[in-house]
């Protein structure tokens, strides 16, 4: 027999599907002797029990339902690939599967909830990136447990993963300051993103405790979406409001790869004329020109760290709200150079 199925199993040791079932799970209310039946057939099978035959005695499906927006998922800015990999990593260990899907980030009452939440397919969701308050909402009413990485929601007994941003953006900023540039502008998208705000208020503080004043010509904040055009766009509107700038810190790296090409069309060099830094360390960090200096975030290790909140949740019932801060490292590159 080239798939046996637990029907098969059950009819071989005369006993029901659900006693098979619980045999698996090693339940003490199975008397010795059918036990041994039961692991007598499976051995004679050599089966190895699905999820849908372990589900019948806990109700689980073994199923991590993984949410992203539609613009989050893309091939040019890989950031929340890495992340759903290490999530795959350390679903294997939990003998969990890992299904993905898409939303869309202008979620309407009117959009469908994924398949695997409406069918009740998935223990646990993660979702990562920023999504619609009106999806949260939705979501909440299907009581499914749910860890959110790179976004931290309104709810108070959330659990999320984050990278230290604040940190960052201080990092960011101090590696400037230390290159002797004060007149430091700050590119942003997505303002009240809490990982983008917290990038801010880091470098506001830096810029404080090195003593240089906080001057609202070298700030852009206006854009929605921290997309490279967006970021083409700022420094456009930056550079035409104050000519003295020397460095800018971009809330992240697709934001800085459109400023660079602003600047670039403008004749002004980098770093010579402007240095840049970025946020996040994505593939194509290494491979533009110049290489673009910037804040590594462990994104496969959110990933990874978000899973194994998921498996606490479900194995020990965990309640209580939490937030992990992952820590971030300087990349230096050539986008950034002393004056």
């Amino acid at each position: 027999m080239t798939n046996p199925t637990i029907k098969d199993v059950a009819k071989k040791a005369k006993v029901s599907i659900a006693t098979v079932s619980l045999v698996i799970h090693n339940h003490k209310r199975i008397p010795q002797k059918t036990k041994a039946k039961v692991l007598a057939a499976i051995d004679a099978f050599n089966y190895y029990p699905s999820h849908s035959a372990r589900g019948l005695v806990n109700r689980k499906s073994g199923n991590i339902g993984f949410v992203l927006t539609e613009d989050h998922f893309l091939r040019t800015e890989p950031f929340y690939t890495q992340i759903f990999i290490g999530t795959e990593f350390e679903a294997h260990a939990n003998e969990f599967y890992v299904l993905l899907t898409t939303i869309n980030p202008n979620f309407r009452s009117s959009d469908k909830l994924p398949r695997f939440i409406l069918e009740r397919n998935v223990d646990g969701l993660i979702i990562a990136g920023k999504v619609p308050l009106l999806f949260i909402k939705k979501i909440n009413k299907f009581n499914i447990p749910t860890v959110f990485i790179d976004y931290l929601p309104p709810a108070k007994n959330s659990i999320t993963v984050l990278p230290d941003s604040f940190k960052g953006g201080e990092l960011a900023t101090n590696h400037l300051i230390q290159y002797g540039h004060k007149e430091i502008a700050f590119i942003g998208g997505d303002i009240e993103h809490p990982s983008i705000i917290e990038r801010f208020n880091g470098y506001k503080k830096a810029l404080k405790d090195a003593g240089i004043k906080i001057d609202e010509r070298m700030i852009d904040i206006e854009e929605s979406y921290p997309g490279k055009s967006n970021g083409f766009s700022a420094a456009e509107r930056l550079i035409n409001k104050n000519k003295n700038i020397t460095a800018i810190f971009t809330c992240n790296d697709a934001m800085a790869i459109g400023a660079m090409q602003y600047l670039k069309d403008r004749g002004i060099k980098i770093p010579d004329d402007c240095s840049i830094i970025g946020f996040d360390d994505v593939v194509s960090d290494n491979v533009i020109e110049p290489e673009l200096s910037t804040i590594r975030i462990p994104k496969m290790e959110m990933g990874v760290e978000a899973m194994k909140l998921m498996a606490d949740l479900l194995k020990k019932n965990l309640k209580e709200s939490k937030k992990v801060l992952l820590p971030i490292e300087l990349i230096t590159r050539e986008s950034t150079i002393r004056i």
